[in-house]
């Protein structure tokens, strides 16, 4: 008799986080993105010097290995991250996020590597093209900043020093770019305060669909002039103040 068949093959599904294969790539997590056209070669750009050690920025790679999803995953689950970004769940949720990202076409997700340890997740943005441009007064060339921090490496002082870092990465590495952004919720005072310890300055509050946030903003001109922060007339020196969960 002929032998039996061979059974038939299916494409493979997703594997919860203790028995993922790490064979196949991130690839298959994000469901076969390309390698995208991106508004910065952060590849490319020089590790900053700090206190704390070197620090990079590691744009994540469709084509690298599943395991950099998973400890991303690891960190969206977190209750203190959790509450702010909005990503818990399976590890599809997370692979979601970064597809969404890598497609955009203007934004680069990034690991933030500090003395050769994956310890944070960044994404560096043009917010003139982003959707945050309708919420307020958006110039050429506007660079937004979201971070998180893993969870060992927060209430260290950490937030600060390397906030103050990506963006002197970004205005040594663009030319165009006078301005670095952020907007973390306004409940997130840690955030806020951390911003404001990298030489940011607090412009306004905006209502955006999913949170009321706090506009934060690096000049610059102010950066290399060696000048402090100054609000400019009518802005208030003080972001608003609103009870929230602690996150570092």
């Amino acid at each position: 008799m002929p032998p039996d068949p061979p059974p038939p093959t299916r494409p493979p599904e997703l594997l919860p986080d203790d028995t993922i294969d790490f064979g196949a790539g991130l690839a298959r997590l994000l469901g076969g993105t390309a390698r995208p056209t991106v508004p910065y070669d952060i590849s490319c750009w020089t590790p900053a010097g700090t206190r704390a050690g070197p620090f990079r920025l590691e744009p994540i790679d469709p084509a690298g290995p599943e395991r950099d999803l998973v400890l991303l995953h690891r960190w969206m689950n977190d209750p203190s991250v959790a509450a702010f970004w909005k990503l818990a769940g399976p590890v599809e949720v997370t692979a979601r996020h970064v597809r969404a990202q890598l497609e955009a076409g203007h934004s680069v997700p990034c690991f933030g590597v500090l003395d050769g340890m994956r310890m944070s997740y960044w994404e560096v943005y043009r917010a003139d093209r982003d959707p945050l441009a309708g919420y307020y007064r958006a110039r050429p060339y506007d660079t937004g900043v979201h971070l998180l921090l893993g969870g060992g490496d927060r209430g260290r002082g950490l937030g600060s020093l390397l906030i103050r870092a990506v963006s002197d990465l970004v205005f040594d590495n663009c030319a165009p770019c006078g301005r670095v952004l952020a907007e973390p919720d306004v409940h997130n005072v840690p955030s806020v305060a951390a911003f404001l310890n990298a030489g940011f300055l607090f412009q306004e509050e905006l209502a955006l669909p999913d949170k009321r946030a706090a506009l934060m903003v690096r000049e610059r001109a102010l950066r290399d002039s060696g000048a402090g922060p100054a609000p400019p007339p009518g802005t208030p020196a003080n972001p608003p103040e609103h009870p929230r969960p602690d996150l570092p």
